[in-house]
């Protein structure tokens, strides 16, 4: 069967919709015929299904399509796995993924569940295709599966997603304590106990709990709700954590608030190179489970490399937690003094 190219579209007659779209859910039905992407073009040239496209095989149209190559790659894939897939085309795919899904810019591929197609309401992913060397800003995330293709043409899958980041932990803010601060710390002397054994705040110096130790951010977080009294107040917290970090503080601070406001207890991720690990219950804390999450705080705008992205995937995965970014004010999904977050996994379709 031989079709036409028209513009950014392969042309084939009312026999090539009964063959292509009807039983397998290649293309998109217009007036009797079917319109077909580059992408599935080329993938209808390679199986042999098409004989050619206005004279040209697999190898000219996929050279004349030179921008083609990965996605080309991903489309295959995910057709080799067994699904059917659309590319996300203006006035070809419904928008079935919900009020929250990236903008169809953000998106190459809209993916149903295995023995389903087009005609059916239901999607299964949503695709964005990168190389292994560009960038993604991470305002096109979440809602959406990133298909990285690296440079020996093998693909990586890593699903984002908006996670509801909520817990049962308690938070013992209606008592009070004393605390100097000593260099990038604090020390509460004699506090109440339940700070550490109910909240989780900080670190004893001793087996006598007579000492506290508490970060930058714990103190700042409490010396704003007045349970701790410092001498120079928070400013002199600020002072110091500003100093140590710049911008980065606040919002670390921010994000830290953020989290013990839904009941979860950041801890320091340095050990696992992120922010924060996260408890979202810590009851009792002398039997504390394994955290469940790493937190990475993100400024607004921030821009991924996918090998910066898979390494921050893989090292959560290989520690039994999940990779969550904590996006600042500023970013889409986070409204003014707000956090957006942003879960990442590796996924096989």
């Amino acid at each position: 069967m031989q079709a036409r190219v028209d513009g950014d579209r392969v042309r084939l007659d009312e026999r090539g919709r009964e063959r292509f779209y009807d039983s397998r859910g290649y293309g998109h039905p217009v007036d009797g015929e079917l319109h077909l992407s580059p992408v599935e073009t080329a993938h209808l040239l390679y199986r042999g299904d098409l004989d050619g496209v206005d004279g040209m095989g697999f190898r000219a149209f996929l050279e004349r399509e030179n921008d083609l190559a990965s996605r080309f790659l991903v489309y295959k894939d995910l057709r080799d796995r067994g699904f059917y897939l659309t590319p996300a085309r203006d006035g070809w795919v419904d928008d079935r993924a919900g009020a929250d899904a990236p903008p169809s810019d953000d998106v190459d591929f809209v993916v149903y569940p295995r023995g389903k197609g087009p005609w059916d309401d239901a999607v299964a992913y949503r695709v964005r295709v990168v190389a292994e060397r560009e960038s993604v800003p991470v305002d096109a995330l979440g809602d959406v599966v990133l298909a990285v293709v690296d440079e020996e043409s093998e693909l990586t899958y890593l699903e984002t997603t908006r996670p509801d980041v909520s817990g049962t932990a308690p938070d013992p803010t209606d008592t009070t304590a004393e605390a100097v601060l000593l260099n990038d710390r604090l020390l509460a002397w004699n506090p109440p106990e339940r700070l550490h054994t109910a909240g989780f705040y900080g670190r004893w110096l001793g087996d006598d709990r007579e000492v506290l130790q508490l970060s930058l951010l714990e103190g700042a977080y409490l010396a704003d709700r007045g349970v701790l009294s410092v001498p120079g107040g928070r400013d002199a917290i600020l002072k110091r954590g500003r100093g140590a970090e710049g911008d980065r503080f606040d919002r670390r601070l921010a994000v830290y608030a953020a989290l013990r406001e839904r009941g979860v207890v950041p801890k320091t991720g340095f050990k696992f190179g992120a922010d924060f690990r996260t408890y979202a219950e810590v009851s009792p804390v002398d039997d504390l489970g394994h955290s469940e999450r790493l937190v990475r705080v993100l400024s607004p705008g921030h821009v991924f490399r996918p090998r910066d992205l898979s390494l921050d995937v893989r090292l959560a995965h290989g520690v039994r937690k999940e990779m969550v970014f904590a996006v600042t004010e500023g970013s889409a999904g986070a409204p003014s003094g707000d956090v957006a977050w942003l879960a990442v996994r590796r996924l096989t379709p």
